[in-house]
């Protein structure tokens, strides 16, 4: 290996890298996810059994109309 070839394999090998920096710890990014994951949860489980909440106003209204539970859609 004669001088030329060892200057244009260490140029080679000492190109360096441009990293950027974070703007915080890596564990905050984990942390932000956790509490978007859990704000969306607390809504999808905000929705759950809203049929039955007004279930006398559905039954008289499957009354009125002669409708059984799915009404002919």
């Amino acid at each position: 290996m004669n001088l030329t070839t060892a200057v244009l394999t260490g140029a080679v090998l000492t190109e360096t890298v441009n990293a950027r920096e974070l703007p915080f710890d890596s564990w905050i990014f984990g942390l932000i996810a956790l509490v978007v994951f859990a704000a969306l949860a607390f809504v999808t489980a905000s929705y759950r059994d809203v049929a039955n909440r007004h279930r006398a106003k559905a039954e008289a209204w499957a009354a009125r109309h002669g409708g059984g539970e799915h009404g002919g859609h």
